[in-house]
């Protein structure tokens, strides 16, 4: 790297590289810097949803209940550790204290703000910069096998309506098996579909878009463990690695799950858990669906790609264990089961990320409070992928001194 970098980027999961892309594009120079290969960890095996109608934080009325029957059932999409959730106990009281409808709300503010952003920007990114990462803007799909269930949403969906301007179609039963004919007959008592959400391959994305920081003059430093900042006079002046010492003006650390491992280093307890979450990938089946689809009742997502197929999503807090559990990739498959021809799973390629969830629903968007020029960005929870683009549009802009085309101060460490 040359010594003379203006900004370092620590982590090149989707949050790093598009704080790296929006930098190069401000005209500064870029690093990134990484333990593994770029683009790996939780950005390669996510469902690949650009997704603005996930307003609300899970952070909700009834979260409690409904965690609290998780816990004591072995088949729940959501699983806690006993040892876990009492080694982070003051993660889940945060958690707990959040589960009303004024916190939701204001949680909700902020993420809107970087959702809607990202999905701007995305449509920018991909047409300025000519990716193909099978980029399907039909919309999301969420589907309900019970009619209990169905008329329940409507409630959400006057919210988000009301509140977030975010208004789905709805679809009774038999309007929707004319608009998704791949599901069973009688599987479901309706659906919710959200126009303005997208859909990308992920790992796709990643892919191309090293090749546009290459063309953007982005350097890239894989296989680096980070063994601390070189300080001088309250700011870093090097990021020190195992492949040496890396100067620049600025910092940005961008670790996901892992970025708490850095607490003693920026100067603060990032309140960030990991929640691991499974994915199957495996060849499109003969009877596929058109739509990416979210089955709300068992937890699963269903990626219809353009040269795949996946199923994927649950919740699993264990701490930093990615380890694959069978009985979790089944919970998987017999989710979708119960509403699309089965898939032929035999061979399927099985992948397990750890999301870095904070309780709140907002990421982390802010200095280190032991480093002027060190940065924070993470905590985006299951919407790294949805909130990466508007992400690195507001870190470059703080970090520029630009003025900003958001209000960073829902992301900023001091709420906690």
């Amino acid at each position: 790297m040359p010594p003379d970098a203006e900004v370092v980027v620590l982590g090149g999961g989707v949050i790093g590289i598009a704080c790296a892309y929006e930098l190069a594009l401000a005209g500064k120079r870029v690093t990134i810097v990484d333990r593994g290969p770029l683009g790996g960890a939780c950005s390669a095996g996510n469902c690949g949803y650009v997704c603005p109608s996930h307003v609300l934080p899970l952070a909700a009325p009834g979260a409690l209940i409904s965690t609290a029957k998780a816990m004591l059932s072995r088949n729940s999409p959501l699983k806690v550790s006993p040892k876990f959730l009492l080694n982070n106990l003051s993660w889940f009281l945060g958690f707990a204290r959040r589960c009303n409808t004024k916190s939701m709300l204001k949680s909700a503010g902020g993420i809107q703000a970087l959702l809607n952003s990202s999905r701007r920007l995305y449509d920018d990114l991909l047409t300025r910069e000519g990716i193909e990462c099978e980029w399907d803007a039909r919309g999301l799909l969420f589907v309900f096998r019970s009619k209990k269930a169905h008329e329940h949403y409507a409630e959400v969906d006057a919210l988000l309506r009301d509140r977030f301007a975010m208004s789905a179609d709805r679809f009774d039963a038999d309007a929707l098996r004319k608009l998704e004919p791949a599901l069973k007959p009688n599987a479901a008592a309706g659906g919710w579909l959200y126009r303005g959400d997208a859909q990308l391959r992920p790992d796709v994305l990643m892919r191309q878009w090293r090749g546009v920081l290459e063309r953007h003059g982005v350097t890239i430093v894989e296989k680096a463990e980070f063994r601390g900042f070189a300080p001088l006079a309250g700011e870093a002046q090097a990021l020190c690695t195992t492949r040496g010492d890396f100067r620049a003006e600025s910092f940005v650390v961008a670790l996901g799950a892992w970025s708490p491992f850095l607490n003693e280093h920026l100067g603060c307890k990032l309140p960030i858990i990991p929640g691991k979450g499974y994915s199957l990938t495996m060849p499109t089946p003969a009877i596929a669906p058109k739509y990416p689809m979210i089955f709300e009742e068992h937890r699963v997502a269903v990626s219809p790609f353009q040269s795949g197929y996946r199923i994927g999503s649950t919740m699993e807090f264990r701490g930093y264990d990615l380890t694959i559990d069978p009985e979790r990739l089944e919970l998987l498959r017999r989710g979708a089961a119960h509403y699309l021809p089965e898939a032929d799973t035999a061979g399927a390629e099985s992948w397990a990320g750890l999301r870095p969830m904070v309780h709140d629903g907002n990421p982390i968007l802010d200095r280190s409070p032991a480093f002027g020029n060190v940065w924070i960005a993470a905590g985006h929870g299951m919407l790294g992928l949805s909130m990466a683009t508007g992400t690195g549009r507001l870190m470059a802009e703080m970090i520029t001194g630009a003025k900003t085309h958001i209000d960073p101060a829902p992301y900023r460490l001091e709420r906690f």
